[in-house]
């Protein structure tokens, strides 16, 4: 049963990895002593096994979204992630961990999970009964995967799916030494209700906001093939999740004089547009009818200066000022544009809120002398267009396999 929970009443919850059942939060089977260590093999070759079925050929074709989290999972990547942390200090496993992941981004749980169980972790990941069609990919994957595993894997590994249920999150917390909480600002703190152990810890993701960033001029005398491949890109980091991801723009900056913005822009969305169309991307009518409603709400609270839709998939608001950049959700495929007249005009714009910036036509200097200029006001990750949603183990600038281990110092 798990460590330290002795309530009786617990609720049960469904198993889903790695047997289906239900069975009372006590009898999951996580207090092991498992003797898993940071970057063990035997958990090293089960997620590149996992990794090389969700690359199928058939399987990411039809789920781009898995193949780049097999990418994530390759040998070479995980033993990049272990090298990473070596250092004067002995690193060993956080213990049990906790995971709450959002039911909107069916392939977090995945990401988090996995550098959890790479640090030598037991892990218990609490999947929505909301989750789709793709987190029932990941499971039955995951399921194929545990034929050929070392039985350690089934031994201290559980996703488990309830519905909203104070007693069996209470007791989870209460049992876990690293609680991590994805989701929106009142997931947070809807789980903070329910107390850790003294000793444990915590990791929230909540509601972000992210943007890109163009120069106009760079985009103007960049080769119809590079923007037809940077209009792809930005497609992906939009479209997959519906542009609900926390990485996912929502505004875009122009950065140059009016007239390259401008045409900068138009050309910008006749390219998305060929993309979107190409692909089949659609929206149904009611949220056709929320794009409208949100979008013309700028426009009568005098924040956009005009609209302009492309079908029902893809909606352009140009905003009247930049700062007027709304961070909330106003549908898939909905883009706000701004100009600014240099890149040090965004530092001002920047809320702590916003996680990803994405970007065209900056080098590496600029870049970095904006995230100084920033000093943590905001914007963890700067990133090319079309790479919004490749995730990598520091996120929101937290070091996730670090997070996931603890320090032993030896001194002789």
């Amino acid at each position: 049963m798990l460590d330290d929970v002795t309530t009786l009443d617990v609720p049960a919850v469904d198993v889903r990895f790695p047997a289906a059942g239900r069975v009372p939060v006590q009898e999951l089977p996580l207090h092991v002593d498992s003797g898993l260590e940071v970057g063990d093999e035997r958990v090293r070759a089960f997620l590149a096994a996992f990794g090389r079925r969700l690359l199928r050929p058939a399987l990411a074709r039809r789920h781009p979204e898995l193949g780049s989290l097999g990418f994530f999972l390759r040998p070479s990547e995980l033993a990049r992630t272990v090298e990473s942390l070596a250092g004067e200090h002995v690193r060993v496993p956080r213990g049990l961990v906790f995971h709450v992941p959002p039911a909107n981004v069916d392939t977090v749980f995945v990401y988090s999970w996995a550098l959890s169980a790479l640090m030598g972790n037991r892990n218990v990941v609490r999947l929505s009964p909301r989750a789709g069609a793709v987190a029932q990919v990941i499971l039955d994957t995951l399921h194929e995967t545990l034929d050929g595993a070392d039985p350690v894997i089934a031994a201290t590994q559980r996703i488990v799916s309830y519905d909203r249920s104070d007693a069996v999150t209470s007791a989870l917390s209460a049992a876990c030494d690293l609680r991590v909480v994805w989701g929106g600002d009142r997931t947070v703190l809807e789980i903070r209700r329910h107390p850790l152990a003294p000793h444990a810890r915590e990791l929230t993701f909540p509601d972000r906001s992210s943007f890109a960033v163009v120069r106009a001029a760079a985009w103007l005398c960049a080769p119809r093939a590079a923007r037809v491949t940077a209009a792809e890109g930005f497609v992906n980091d939009t479209y997959w999740f519906d542009q609900a991801a926390c990485s996912s723009p929502r505004t875009v900056f122009w950065v140059g004089d009016e007239g390259d913005c401008e045409a900068a822009r138009a050309d910008f969305t006749d390219h998305v547009a060929r993309v979107v169309t190409v692909r089949g991307w659609g929206v149904d009518a009611a949220m056709a009818v929320e794009k409208r409603v949100s979008t013309y709400g700028l426009a009568a609270d005098g924040l956009a200066e005009s609209v302009e839709f492309r079908g029902n998939a893809l909606a352009s608001v140009r905003l009247s000022a930049a700062a007027a950049a709304p961070r909330r959700w106003l549908g898939a495929g909905t883009f706000a544009h701004a100009r600014l007249a240099s890149l040090a005009e965004l530092a001002p714009l920047v809320e702590r809120r916003d996680q990803t910036m994405t970007h065209f036509g900056f080098g590496r200097d600029e870049l970095e002398e904006l995230a100084r200029g920033l000093a943590g006001r905001g914007v963890d990750r700067m990133v090319p267009v079309g790479s919004a949603l490749s995730f990598h183990r520091v996120w929101d600038g937290v070091d996730l396999p670090a997070e996931f281990t603890r320090l032993v110092t030896v001194i002789r």
